[in-house]
């Protein structure tokens, strides 16, 4: 697994259609249903969303930069079918596409659940600052034990960076410091200004530039079908 600093050059307009998002709730939180949930294309609307808005404000790119498929998750640490994904699809796309150079991925921070949610997020930047916002992910996730039940606590995530042998003086004085608060906010910014209501939700650009949105935690299939047609074409 290859990771590189951000390299988002996209800067072409797209066009972007209303998508009429289905969800359940659950302990009061907005979450995705996973299983009723449909890939749409994003074309043919009067309204213009440039791709600055689902690239900008994203992690360091995952895989090599001249891949030339692009996904963007819209994630929050906390969703339980963020974890989901995690666990039961992200390790085959990153198999199967990342590694083989056909697809580079980006983290964006939907922040939607609750503090902890932000606590986590402004943690995987932190770790960035020392090339290892990837393996901070994957650490997040696979402490993983619920919604708001203080798994992510600035406590918790301190001995996370510990545990990846990061500088701790390093990390947690960019903690104190909430040194990414402002990329966290402007992450979420563009995930509403995108109309998203839910977490994860991704959004699949090819070569051509046409972008897909697939809503939810869906499975390997459904990504690997999209893949498919989009290097196709």
């Amino acid at each position: 697994m290859k990771i590189h600093l951000p390299s988002i050059g996209i800067g072409v307009g797209i066009a972007a259609v209303v998508i009429v998002v289905f969800l359940i709730y659950g302990q009061g939180i907005m979450k995705t249903s996973p299983d009723i949930a449909t890939p749409q294309n994003l074309q043919n609307s009067s309204q213009k969303i440039g791709l600055d808005t689902i690239t900008g404000n994203a992690s360091p790119v995952l895989g090599s930069e001249n891949a030339p498929i692009t996904m963007i998750e819209f994630g929050d640490y906390q969703c339980f079918y963020c974890n989901n994904f995690f666990h039961n699809t992200e390790s085959d796309i990153v198999k199967n596409y990342v590694d083989t150079g056909k697809v580079k991925m980006y983290f964006k921070d939907f922040t939607i659940i609750g503090q902890d949610s932000v606590t986590a997020a402004n943690a995987a930047h932190c770790a960035q600052e020392q090339g290892k916002f990837w393996e901070y992910h994957d650490m997040l996730y696979n402490n993983w034990s619920g919604e708001n039940t203080g798994w992510a606590s600035p406590t918790n995530v301190s001995q996370f960076a510990k545990q990846l042998d990061l500088n701790q003086d390093q990390f947690n004085q960019c903690m104190t410091q909430t040194k990414y608060a402002a990329v966290v906010r402007s992450s979420v910014s563009d995930a509403n200004n995108l109309g998203l209501t839910g977490t994860p939700d991704f959004f699949i650009i090819g070569p051509d530039n046409s972008v897909t949105k697939v809503v939810g935690a869906q499975p390997y299939d459904v990504f690997d079908e999209i893949f498919k047609s989009k290097l196709q074409s």
